[in-house]
């Protein structure tokens, strides 16, 4: 009866979906504006506590707080507790920072052309913010769900989760299954496996000389940035979906002077966790090494994202997903992708992890961003099927 009454219920609130999909998205969060995210917080908050539906804060110092809401199990389902996990709590998982600057939200404001929305995080991932809100809200309203149910919204995952990977591994110990809201694929598809990503930062001291009139007392950082970032690159080896790239650079004092300083910053992904430390050891040579003599180099890690691999209890939340989204009257398949995300922490510290199932969208991290307005009702029906369901499954 409460699949029924929570898919009837979701069907109807398409439009309160969109409205506070508009007030996250019209709200600057990049993940150092700590304001921004904690006023994007503010608002799941108040929708959520208006449901009442208890928040925890957990506070962060430098990047946006985490916020952990809690709705306790419900149902006949709830006292069987036959499943391998029995008891654990089940996750919705999403992060509230987005990758955009500070005035982004007033250059492109929430809007919907022909069913698609638009503006920045409306995809990866503020949509799938609302879609975890309205699903706790539902099983709060109707109860069915097999465990507890805890939403999980933090602050800091563009940048490798750097102050919210401790509170997100911490939940996912104690977690039954964990869905991960990232946006869904362009083609519908959930997300099975994703790499593993590293990223870095170094910085090289030259000497300064004037390039006319003293050159050769000068010794150039810049050039010695330029064949850093070749030996680097040459570590690329796609057969193995290693990649390597140095995306910022910058240094020097100025056109006439020998650069005495120059910085370069690094992301490193990888497959298969057992190539991470030996990429790490190849590249801290390479920062040790002097190409030009007379420089010296240091390195920096800066944020670390671990890989999505699919353990068998996984494999069966992903068909059980599978078999939940048919029911609800669509297709999906799993797709491994290059990006990065939480759900690596989760499934890393052994919890049953499933990503993408948020709404479906496009263009991450451009001006194009897009949502498929039509696509936040189902995947939220969906992924309350699977919750639903996690018995049948064994899970």
């Amino acid at each position: 009866m409460s699949e029924q009454q929570i898919s009837a219920w979701l069907a109807t609130q398409q439009d309160a979906m969109v409205a506070m999909l508009r007030s996250l998205v019209d709200i600057d969060s990049g993940s150092y504006n700590k304001p921004g995210i904690d006023a994007v917080g503010a608002v799941i908050r108040a929708f959520l506590e208006q449901q009442g539906i208890t928040v925890e804060t957990v506070p962060r110092s430098r990047h946006g707080d985490c916020l952990r809401a809690l709705v306790p199990a419900g149902g006949a389902s709830a006292a069987a507790g036959s499943g391998t996990n029995a008891g654990r709590n089940i996750v919705l998982m999403g992060h509230r920072d987005t990758v955009f600057p500070d005035g982004e939200a007033a250059r492109r404001p929430f809007t919907i052309r022909d069913g698609i929305a638009y503006g920045p995080g409306v995809a990866d991932m503020k949509a799938g913010l609302v879609m975890n809100c309205f699903i706790l809200a539902a099983f709060h309203k109707f109860g069915g769900a097999p465990a507890p149910l805890v939403g999980l919204f933090t602050g800091d995952e563009e940048i490798g989760s750097p102050e919210g990977r401790a509170v997100i591994e911490a939940e996912a110990r104690r977690a039954r299954v964990v869905f991960n809201s990232e946006p869904g694929r362009v083609s519908g598809n959930v997300v099975t496996g994703r790499k593993g990503g590293v990223f870095m930062a170094f910085r090289i001291i030259g000497k300064a000389a004037h390039s006319g009139g003293n050159f050769t007392a000068g010794i150039s950082a810049i050039e010695e940035l330029a064949r850093k970032v070749q030996a680097i690159h040459a570590l690329t080896d796609l057969d193995r979906g290693i990649t390597l790239n140095v995306g910022l650079v910058s240094g020097g004092q100025s056109v006439n002077t020998v650069a005495p300083w120059a910085e370069g910053q690094i992301d490193l992904r990888y497959v298969d966790p057992a190539d991470k430390d030996d990429l790490l050891a190849r590249i801290n040579a390479i920062i040790a090494q002097s190409f030009v003599p007379g420089t010296r180099a240091e390195l920096t890690i800066r944020g670390e994202f671990l890989p999505l691999t699919q353990s068998p209890a996984a494999k069966a939340l992903f068909e059980l997903y599978v078999d939940s989204a048919a029911a609800t009257g669509f297709k999906t398949a799993g797709e491994f992708t290059g990006g990065c995300a939480d759900s690596g922490f989760t499934a890393a510290v052994g919890a049953p992890t499933l990503c993408a199932v948020g709404p479906v969208g496009g263009q991450a991290h451009s001006p194009e961003e897009f949502l498929h307005v039509d696509s936040l009702v189902p995947r939220a029906q969906a992924c309350a099927r699977a919750i639903i369901g996690l018995e049948r499954a064994g899970l």
